[in-house]
């Protein structure tokens, strides 16, 4: 992965007057750390920017903006040269190619040094003031994701939103209700432990509460800047189920696959022994021939389908089991004394 970075971290207020080179070195060299990812959406670079900036300097926080360029964003690139050269203070990394929103947030966290960290879009999702209060709400949590309530969007933008946290609702138990939100703050100690690939940043609230973070929902009026109708691919809403499985999956069954495994493998072969065993009285009992009899078939193939899944996690267990001791699934909040 070829990364170029661009500029200098930006610190708003001094740190080092009276203090110790060890507690120099121990102390972050900013308070809080913002990334945003350019990927296939984004508004206005430089009024962007300027908005986000207003609205970080009414933290009272020193603070850092990194840029991650997912891919070759030349226009928005050359936006960012112009402020950098303006005397902006800002860093920027710039991706050979598209690695998708995950690795763009990854990167940005891995190139980032406060202890408190704010992802934001580059395009307008709520209406300004919203990242003080973000900020704020993060010394009583450790993960606070904005909620784009009320909604100004299309209603066909409102229904299938309704649709899939349903489905969030039924498959994880959780309640998030939009996940879709880029605006979210958190502490570093939660990427510290939970790790996201693929497309999985969107879950990331329900991998850190899985984990035992406190995360909070905070609603914040939706910009009116975001309203246009969003409609995707087919394929793009199948990932999405299928990602929202995977999320379900790992956070259940990573450790105990053959419960998952175990259980479905043994339901197939359940009714797969149940059909052979009508199939067998019938021929026993009632004459039938077996000959030229699909029933016959399907019943073998489900046998054998099922004792194949439960091999599936009978043998995810004896790789967990021989990796045991690499593995961690939970997250320390304090040890006294």
């Amino acid at each position: 992965m070829a990364l170029s970075d661009i500029g200098a971290v930006r610190g708003t207020r001094d740190l080092t007057g009276g203090e110790s080179l060890f507690e120099r070195r121990a102390r972050p060299a900013v308070d809080l750390s913002v990334i945003i990812p350019i990927s296939e959406r984004y508004d206005n670079v430089r009024k962007v920017y300027e908005d986000y900036k207003a609205d970080l300097e009414s933290t009272n926080c020193s603070y850092e903006i990194i840029y991650v360029l997912d891919g070759d964003y030349a226009d928005v690139l050359t936006e960012l040269r112009g402020l950098l050269d303006e005397g902006e203070h800002l860093k920027v990394i710039r991706f050979a190619r598209s690695f998708g929103e995950a690795t763009a947030l990854t990167a940005g966290f891995a190139n980032s040094d406060g202890p408190l960290l704010l992802t934001l879009p580059a395009y307008y999702q709520l209406e300004p003031g919203a990242i003080a209060e973000i900020v704020g709400q993060l010394s009583d949590h450790d993960m606070v994701i904005a909620r784009r309530w009320p909604r100004t969007d299309s209603g066909f933008n409102r229904v299938q939103t309704r649709l899939f946290y349903t489905m969030e609702k039924l498959i994880t138990g959780h309640e998030f209700r939009d996940l879709g939100c880029g605006v979210r703050g958190f502490r570093r100690e939660v990427i510290d432990e939970v790790s996201v690939y693929g497309d999985q940043h969107r879950f990331l609230p329900l991998i850190a509460q899985r984990w035992g973070f406190d995360v909070a929902e905070i609603d914040f009026p939706q910009s009116a800047k975001d309203s246009y109708r969003r409609v995707y691919r087919p394929g793009v809403y199948v990932r999405r189920f299928l990602d929202l499985l995977t999320v379900f999956f790992l956070g259940k069954f990573t450790k105990k696959p053959l419960r998952f495994f175990g259980l479905v493998g043994t339901g197939v072969a359940f009714l797969g022994g149940i059909a052979m065993a009508w199939i067998v009285v019938q021929r026993l009992f009632f004459g039938m021939p077996l000959s030229e009899r699909p029933a016959l078939l399907m019943a073998s193939l489900l046998m054998v389908l099922g004792v194949q899944i439960f091999s599936l996690g009978l043998i995810g267990e004896l790789i967990i089991f021989t990796h045991a001791r690499n593995l961690k699934e939970y997250a320390i909040e304090e040890i006294i004394n």
